[in-house]
C-alpha cells in the first residue's frame, strides 16, 4: 500500500484549499441532501470540522433551508468521560436528543452527519465500558436510526479532515503535511477537484444506476465470494431491489446518502448465510481498530468470531442484540475505484467501504426492496428476509484477490466479479 498516493492530482494543486472546500460544501447540499426550499437541517460533526460544517450552513442557507441545528461532539470530553464519570454512566445516553432528531425527520427536517472522528480514540479505554456506552447510544438511537435506515427523509455524511485522523493516515508526515494530504484525498474522492461537481456526480451516478439495473435484470438468488480466506455465500431477500447512487426518499427527495460513493447494495436475507469470510480492511468502530477479522456463519448467524485487533470490541458488538450476528446489507465495489486507486487506508467506514466490497451486521436498510418497500409492513418485510437490529456496521470483504457469482434460484453460478472487477 502506498500511503503517499497521488490523491488530489495536478487540478487540486490549481485549486485552493477554500474554493475545495466550498465545493465540498455545495455537493453535500445540492448533491448529497438535494435539500428544499423551507427545509430544516440537522447536522451532527466533530469539533474540530467547524470550517466545513460552516461552509455547509451557509450552503443551506443559500438553497433556501428555514433553520440549520449543529450538534457538536468533542474527543476531549469524550475522553473526561471514561477517565471521571462514575460507573453507572456508561449506562446512559442521551435519549431526549436522539428523540428530538426523530421527531425533526418525521416533520421533514434532513439530516447531514460530518465524519472525522479519531479513529483510535477509544483503543486505550475499558473495553466493557467502550461497550456499555456504545450498547445504551445505540438504543437511544433507535428512533432516528430507524427513519434514517428506512428513507424516511432525505440524508448524507460528509467527511472532514481532522488532525488526529490525520495522523493515523499518514504517520509518518508532520501533522500540518497530513492534514492536508487528508484534505486532498477527500476532495479527490468527493469529486470537487473538476470544474463542475456538479456535472461530474451526475454521470458517476449515471454510471451506478446502470450497475445496479443489471443486477436488478438478474434476480439472483444469492451472491457468493471465493478467495483467500473466504468462501462465503449470501443469500438474497425475497423481493430485494439493488440500490446505488442517487435514491429518492419516502419524502419524494433525491439524495446520495454517502459522499463519496462507489458500491450498489442490496438487502441480504438474515437467515440465509453460510460459510466463512475474512475482512480485508480494518474496521475503525466507536474508537476503536478492529482488525483481521475472520468469522463463520451458519443459517445466517455468526457462530465463530475472531480478530487479531480488537477481538474484545468486536465479541461485545455481537452481543449487542439477535440481529447482531446477522446481515443487514451486502454491497459490490470494484477494487479499481477511485478511493481503492488512491492507495490510501483510511481507517474510517465511509471511505473504505467504497474501496472494497462489504458486508454490514445489523440494520437492513428496507428501501432495498421492490417499490422501495413502501408496499410492505415491518411484518412483511421481516417476513422477507430484512434484519432488525440496534447496529449497522459495515466492513470489508473484497480485494483484487475475491470473486463475485452470483446465483439463480435454480443454482447456476453467473461470474459478476473477478480479481475484483466487474464482468461486463
Amino acid at each position: 500500500m502506498d500511503t503517499h498516493g497521488q490523491a488530489g492530482g495536478a487540478g487540486a494543486a490549481q485549486t485552493t484549499h477554500a474554493v475545495r472546500l466550498e465545493r465540498l460544501a455545495e455537493v453535500a447540499v445540492k448533491v448529497g441532501l438535494g435539500l428544499r426550499p423551507g427545509q430544516e437541517l440537522v447536522i451532527t460533526a466533530p469539533l474540530e470540522t467547524v470550517p466545513l460544517v460552516r461552509a455547509i450552513t451557509e450552503q443551506a442557507y443559500r438553497a433556501g433551508a428555514s433553520l440549520v441545528t449543529t450538534f457538536y461532539s468533542d474527543d476531549a470530553a469524550t475522553l473526561a468521560r471514561f477517565a471521571h464519570a462514575p460507573e453507572e454512566a456508561f449506562d446512559t445516553a442521551a435519549g431526549w436528543l436522539y428523540s428530538g432528531m426523530a421527531e425533526a425527520y418525521r416533520n421533514g427536517a434532513a439530516r447531514l452527519a460530518v465524519a472525522g472522528d479519531d479513529p483510535s480514540l477509544l483503543a486505550a479505554q475499558d473495553t466493557a465500558r467502550v461497550s456499555r456506552a456504545n450498547r445504551a447510544r445505540s438504543q437511544a438511537y433507535v428512533p432516528a436510526l430507524e427513519l434514517i435506515a428506512n428513507f424516511s427523509t432525505n440524508w448524507t455524511i460528509v467527511s472532514a479532515a481532522t488532525t488526529p485522523w490525520a495522523r493515523t493516515v499518514f504517520p509518518d508526515l508532520p501533522e500540518d503535511a497530513a492534514v492536508a494530504r487528508l484534505w486532498d484525498a477527500i476532495f479527490a474522492a468527493s469529486r470537487v477537484d473538476g470544474p463542475d461537481p456538479i456535472a461530474a456526480w451526475e454521470t458517476h451516478n449515471a454510471a451506478l444506476h446502470a450497475r445496479m439495473g443489471a443486477l436488478n435484470a438478474h434476480r439472483f438468488a444469492a451472491l457468493r465470494f471465493t478467495g483467500p480466506g473466504t468462501d462465503l455465500t449470501v443469500g438474497l431477500a425475497d423481493d430485494h431491489e439493488w440500490c446505488g447512487g442517487a435514491s429518492v426518499s419516502r419524502s419524494g427527495i433525491t439524495c446520495n446518502a454517502n459522499i463519496p460513493t462507489e458500491e450498489v447494495f442490496t438487502t441480504p436475507h438474515k437467515d440465509r448465510v453460510d460459510g466463512v469470510v475474512t475482512s480485508t480492511k480494518p474496521l475503525s468502530y466507536q474508537g476503536t481498530l478492529i482488525d483481521g477479522i475472520r468469522v463463520r456463519f451458519e443459517g445466517g448467524r455468526i457462530v465463530e468470531a475472531e480478530a487479531r485487533t480488537g477481538g474484545a470490541v468486536l465479541a461485545k458488538v455481537l452481543e449487542t442484540d439477535a440481529g447482531a450476528r446477522q446481515l443487514g446489507e451486502v454491497a459490490l465495489v470494484p477494487a479499481s475505484s477511485a478511493i481503492s486507486a488512491s492507495g490510501l487506508l483510511f481507517y474510517n467506514t465511509l471511505y473504505d467501504e467504497n474501496a472494497a466490497s462489504h458486508i454490514a451486521l445489523g440494520q437492513a436498510y428496507s428501501k432495498c426492496f421492490l417499490d422501495g418497500g413502501a408496499a410492505f409492513s415491518e411484518a412483511d418485510l421481516v417476513a422477507r428476509g430484512a434484519n432488525r437490529s440496534l447496529i449497522h456496521i459495515d466492513w470489508m470483504i473484497g480485494s483484487a484477490e475475491i470473486d463475485v457469482d452470483g446465483l439463480t434460484a435454480e443454482g447456476r453460478a453467473i461470474p459478476v466479479m473477478r480479481a475484483g472487477e466487474w464482468i461486463d
